[in-house]
């Protein structure tokens, strides 16, 4: 039986690290290959050193592993890329192009590559942000975004690549440590309350922006890449909702399991980011497309972090 190989470029991040084991569990452990800069001490799954902005070297290791689908998961991303936006450019578009070109070439059959929310700017409306609107990014991480979706089309319209894209909020993960985004504030507070820590966050207390569970994120990926392609009726990234909560009532929430735990507030750079970006995403075409509905709110996410959290603490 023909049994797909997948491709996970920019494996060692965020997203990367915790989707490799579900991949892993949906389509076997000898069918995932894991890919980055560097090759862990102890990975999870097939590993190969990959810089993806080379493509010999991509199409080398596609064709080398038989891969059908590729998760391109490797970007610079919006508060480290304003310290050098040129480079960031050149690499975001440069592995961009590099994986789409090796997936028409070798004929793939999917590709994902996630888009975000920071392809809104401020003229997008800012609560429930509708799935078609004007798109103005502030930040040069939000600029390739919007190029990457609009490559995205092209390359479906021009040669029927099917590419899959969902544009995700902040992300909420145990698996990983901060890496460099805006919204990572979150993950931050998370792991100093369980060290036992106060935290100084770099946005204000009432800014509130759209999140998502690890958990959810994962089987938003994984049920959008699984979806038949006749129900997938958007091309450039779907709209994707979680939770939408600020600062201050993510310190009330991690309160309530650590009450000693205090938070102060001195907003820096990434607050100007943050408030050109929605307050809430209106997801609907994807509920309607292909079934999403999120499970975690702030409670329950939060108490998730912590078991999870806890259990690394003690080991």
């Amino acid at each position: 039986m023909y049994t797909d190989k997948i491709l996970v470029i920019g494996a060692n991040g965020q997203v990367g690290t915790a989707l490799l084991p579900v991949l892993q569990n949906a389509f076997g452990i000898n069918n995932v290959v894991g890919s980055d800069l560097f090759t862990p001490a102890a990975p999870c799954c097939i590993f190969e050193k990959l810089d993806a902005t080379n493509a010999a070297d991509l199409a080398h290791i596609c064709k080398k592993h038989r891969i059908t689908q590729i998760y391109h998961l490797a970007a610079i991303l919006s508060a480290k890329g304003e310290a050098d936006p040129v480079w960031a450019w050149n690499l975001n578009m440069t592995t961009l192009l590099n994986v789409f070109e090796v997936a028409r070439a070798l004929e793939l059959k999917k590709v994902f590559v996630p888009s975000s929310i920071a392809v809104f700017g401020g003229s997008a409306q800012r609560h429930y942000t509708p799935q078609n609107t004007y798109l103005d990014p502030t930040t040069i991480y939000g600029v390739s975004k919007v190029a990457a979706e609009n490559w995205s089309v092209y390359y479906h319209k021009r040669y029927g690549l099917d590419i899959r894209s969902l544009r995700y909020p902040g992300v909420i993960s145990y698996q990983s440590m901060p890496g460099g985004g805006t919204t990572d504030y979150a993950v931050d507070m998370f792991h100093k309350a369980v060290f036992n820590e106060n935290y100084v966050c770099y946005l204000s207390e009432d800014t509130r922006l759209p999140m998502i569970y690890i958990n959810d994120a994962l089987n938003a990926t994984l049920n959008l890449m699984e979806a038949p392609s006749d129900t997938i009726t958007i091309r450039s990234s779907y709209n994707l909702a979680g939770v939408s909560f600020t600062p201050g009532e993510l310190t009330k929430a991690i309160n309530i399991h650590f009450p000693d735990f205090k938070c102060d507030f001195l907003p820096d750079f990434r607050q100007k980011i943050a408030d050109s970006w929605p307050c809430s995403i209106d997801d609907s075409e994807a509920r309607k497309d292909w079934g999403w509905k999120p499970a975690f709110d702030l409670e329950r996410m939060t108490a998730a972090m912590f078991s999870k959290l806890a259990a690394v603490k003690v080991s």
